[in-house]
């Protein structure tokens, strides 16, 4: 791949001013947060999305065993996992995204964990167990678990589930390298965190993630146009399958270290598009992950032949710098990270873990990013990161907490069916299909407090409306806490 230029002549004074501007942004708080109990309930929120049979040591009581024959339809045995938001069916995509950045996080700033770190290491495992059985089978990997038409029409906890149970598989003749690719990749990575902690099961799946990968490789097309009655618009693909066989190949280098996947990396960066949309990062796009995660490599001195997935990190660095103009990437007055589309958080939290992996990367090798004229320091890209994880927290025009139980002000009427409705041990008799509208439309505060739960956060404007009906504000998902979790083990230990 030709070597890219990231200059920007002429705005570096601008740049400075915004830079500063943004980071000394005046706000109503300016609050001292502690970081050690915000990461303590990112963590927890998982537990309230747990499905299946749940264990002894479940923390958040207001919940119960839920869709407990998932998969029979199909005669598989596909329960547990994690219900991917506020609604109750089992979205492979997004879920195992979900996984690899709790696991990232954990490879990363596990050290700065403390005693959270054995249950961030359950969350993963949560995980990690479902997508063993939903890949327990060669050639095929099911892929999602519940009529998304059938649940939306709905308003039900997911203990009172009477909807279609429906389980969806991609295969040979229906290929999904796209949900197998991160699937693969989830696995991987998910070996490296058991690798010191249980040997056998980080080997299963470490061999796993080698047979998804060469699943996902060999029979290539989009899940999205196999499956696309089912997935699509929910989790559909609309940004080619491409991107999650380099992110999986990154992840089995990381993990098993064979010459095998360096060579495919260096054989397809051209031909999968590495360079491709460079500022992205999420469950449908993976390039700015994938050429953070391998850049690592070529800052401690390892892999020169990846030199041009450090030129595209750094390019990734400048534009989302405040002050550079760039189409993809918008800040709020208040100073917030915005991207179009729903949802707005799991940018701001995958991005803002991109930018302190990197940090951290460079400072071990004591370099910057070049940007023009200029260099984008790794404190500088450690404080916009702080930045991000604070508003979050309270720091913005609000002056209100956007995660669930965090601070004396946050998200009282989240999009979440289970939260929003009576628990069981309050109400024990169903509420069906339709029943459960008057919870939807109430004004009043969610009886069940979902702590950790990051919802998707305020507009453009940094306005929010603490209103169910507004899901792309209002409607937290694991993969918006996700990567939030890694960002918080570290803030934790270097407020």
């Amino acid at each position: 791949m030709a070597p890219k230029s990231f200059s920007f002549p002429g705005i570096f004074p601008a740049l400075l001013a915004a830079l500063l501007a943004l980071l000394l942004l005046p706000t109503p708080i300016i609050a001292v947060h502690d970081y050690h109990d915000a990461l303590r309930k990112s963590i927890l929120f998982f537990e309230g999305q747990r499905s299946g049979k749940l264990p002894p040591d479940q923390r958040v009581k207001w919940r119960r065993d839920s869709a407990l024959r998932d998969g029979s339809t199909a005669g598989v045995d596909l329960t547990g996992g994690y219900y991917d938001a506020g609604d109750n069916i089992k979205f492979g995509f997004p879920m195992a995204f979900t996984t690899t950045l709790l696991a990232w996080s954990i490879i990363d700033f596990g050290r700065n964990m403390g005693p959270e770190l054995k249950n961030a290491v359950k969350a993963v495992k949560w995980s990690t167990d479902y997508l063993l059985k939903a890949t327990a089978k060669p050639g095929v990997v099911y892929v999602q678990v519940g009529d998304a038409y059938s649940d939306h029409s709905c308003w039900e906890r997911p203990e009172d589930m009477d909807t279609l149970r429906t389980v969806y598989k991609i295969d040979n003749a229906h290929p999904g390298s796209d949900v197998a690719g991160e699937t693969a990749a989830a696995l991987a990575a998910a070996s490296i965190v058991f690798r010191s902690r249980d040997s056998a099961y980080s080997r299963l799946l470490l061999n796993r993630a080698v047979r998804v990968f060469n699943f996902a490789d060999k029979h290539r097309g989009a899940y999205s146009s196999s499956l696309h009655a089912a997935v699509c618009p929910f989790y559909c693909d609309v940004n080619g399958y491409q991107d999650e066989l380099l992110w999986a190949a990154a992840w089995l280098h990381k993990a098993s270290r064979k010459r095998a996947y360096r060579e495919y990396i260096v054989k397809n960066e051209v031909v999968l598009r590495a360079g491709d949309t460079i500022n992205e990062f999420g469950w449908d796009n993976k390039h700015a992950g994938i050429n953070v995660l391998i850049s690592k490599e070529v800052l401690m001195g390892r892999a020169d032949y990846f030199q041009s997935f450090k030129q595209n990190a750094d390019g990734f660095i400048c534009s989302v710098l405040p002050g550079i103009s760039h189409p993809q990437v918008q800040y709020s007055p208040g100073g917030l990270i915005f991207k179009a589309g729903g949802s707005n958080m799991q940018h701001v939290t995958s991005l803002s873990f991109l930018l302190l992996a990197y940090s951290n990367y460079l400072s071990h090798a004591n370099k910057a990013v070049p940007c023009g004229e200029r260099s984008a320091s790794p404190a500088l890209l450690k404080q916009l990161a702080k930045r991000q994880v604070n508003y979050i927290l309270g720091d913005n025009p609000l002056g209100m907490s956007y995660m669930v139980g965090y601070g004396s002000r946050f998200p009282q009427r989240i999009h979440h069916r289970g939260s929003s409705l009576p628990s069981v041990a309050a109400h024990p008799a169903r509420i069906g299909c339709k029943a459960g509208s008057r919870y939807y439309v109430s004004p009043n505060p969610n009886p069940n407090l979902l702590l950790g739960a990051v919802v998707g956060g305020p507009n453009v404007s940094d306005a929010f409306p603490d209103s169910r009906p507004y899901f792309q504000e209002s409607e937290p998902t694991t993969y918006i806490n996700a990567p939030l979790v890694g960002l918080l083990a570290f803030f934790s230990a270097h407020p």
